[in-house]
């Protein structure tokens, strides 16, 4: 096994020859995705008609460089906890593709590049949003995996700020309908990490991490907490309809996923093992995209 996971001895003239594409790599791309199609969303529902056109432009490119450098940082804290788990050994760090200086040196550049951009070409309040996200993700949740179960909690944070920055690009201030936009995608994310750490709750062990999968021995703990959680978001994803924010359409829509998605945490709850936490994440995903779509189809 170990043979597997050899570093060449040439390790650093490889990584010169892909270091671009190491560089995306340290990003997170298929993250950064979901973080920017969240932000795009909030901005859409936000907007009134007299944004300038561009403005979606400089959102776009401010986000991609803030939420690239804030994982390429969690990836460079991280380097040493990625080796011991099978999910994350092959990552530029732990693989040694690129050295630890050139990854934190790219991280914050990346990261106060993006602040300094949304700040100078969207608005202040949504730079310091963006700013907020990047504190909790990477000052707060980041270290507190190795501390506490909490972390997930904290964690759901910088992951529901983005489509609260989206709408403060075009209103920048909090009201009803962005509070309810940001605890929606943080009540989502909840079921959605605790699948994906009943997945990998071994992988977590060997890394010492304090995730609740991989203490509780039983799964008592977290399909308690997977079904709690998918249960209060049902409410709250009706909220955007029930202030006019939405639709009729986007109410049924989120009704039916909302019991779908409990469903799905109430079968992992009942008999947790890793194909019905695969069920739950997938789904978790499928839930995500559709109203997300659904709220844009049937904006008020």
């Amino acid at each position: 096994m170990k043979e597997a996971i050899a570093i060449p001895q040439d390790a650093g003239s490889y990584s010169n020859r892909i270091r671009p594409g190491v560089y995306l790599e340290l990003t997170k791309p298929r993250l950064s995705m979901l973080v920017i199609m969240t932000t795009i969303v909030g901005y859409y529902l936000a907007r009134m008609g007299i944004e300038p056109p561009e403005r979606i432009f400089h959102l776009i490119f401010g986000t991609s460089f803030l939420v690239g450098g804030s994982n390429a940082l969690n990836q460079w804290m991280e380097r040493e906890v990625d080796f011991k788990m099978k999910r994350t050994a092959g990552r530029p760090l732990p693989t040694k593709r690129i050295g630890s200086s050139s990854a934190l040196i790219f991280a914050m550049l990346c990261s106060l590049g993006g602040l300094a951009y949304l700040n100078f070409f969207v608005n202040p309040f949504t730079a310091l949003l963006g700013f907020a996200a990047f504190l909790s993700y990477v000052l707060l949740y980041t270290p507190l995996k190795k501390i506490t179960t909490l972390a997930t909690l904290v964690g759901a944070i910088p992951g529901a700020l983005p489509i609260v920055m989206g709408w403060s690009a075009a209103r920048p201030y909090f009201d009803l309908a962005s509070w309810s936009l940001f605890f929606i995608l943080f009540f989502w994310q909840l079921p959605h990490f605790l699948a994906i750490g009943w997945r990998c709750r071994e992988d977590y062990r060997n890394a010492e991490l304090s995730m609740l999968p991989a203490l509780d021995e039983t799964g008592r703990a977290t399909s308690r907490q997977m079904v709690l959680y998918a249960l209060a978001l049902l409410p709250i994803s009706l909220i955007p309809t029930i202030i006019g924010l939405t639709g009729v359409i986007y109410f049924i829509v989120a009704f039916i996923l909302g019991l779908s998605y409990a469903g799905l945490s109430l079968l992992c709850a009942l008999r947790p093992t890793e194909r019905r936490a695969s069920r739950l994440f997938f789904g978790s995903m499928y839930y995500l995209v559709f109203l997300l779509v659904f709220m844009v189809i049937d904006k008020r």
